[in-house]
């Protein structure tokens, strides 16, 4: 099993940071074009824009998963049906950057191990 994941490591040599850079761009993509859309996509937009700090900060090297995780679980326990549909979007998207980013982290250092 060890040697099996070192292989997998040597075929994809991503760093945290550059899953996070690449993640950004898509999620940036994703924005815009809901932006230049406008109307109900604007929904999709909040959900998407709000991503963005958090891939930055990752990319840069600034990621705490231990912040990041009190954050999440803040979030979580914050999310409400009483929400307006855009407060909704925004908290789901930051619940998700988080939830992906303190995941591959840990999986991340997890293997950098071997």
């Amino acid at each position: 099993m060890i040697k099996f994941v070192k292989l997998l490591l040597e075929a994809k040599k991503e760093t945290f940071e550059e899953f996070a850079k690449t993640r950004g761009k898509g999620a940036e993509k994703i924005a815009e074009n809901a932006q230049s859309k406008g109307g109900l996509a604007m929904l999709t937009y909040n959900h998407f824009k709000v991503k963005a700090p958090y891939y930055d900060k990752a990319s840069k090297g600034k990621f705490d998963v231990k912040q990041a995780t009190a954050e999440f679980n803040s979030i979580k326990s914050g999310i409400s049906l009483n929400m307006t549909p855009t407060e909704f979007q925004k908290q789901v998207g930051k619940l998700e950057v988080l939830g992906e980013l303190i995941i591959r982290n840990k999986k991340w250092l997890n293997y950098r191990i071997y």
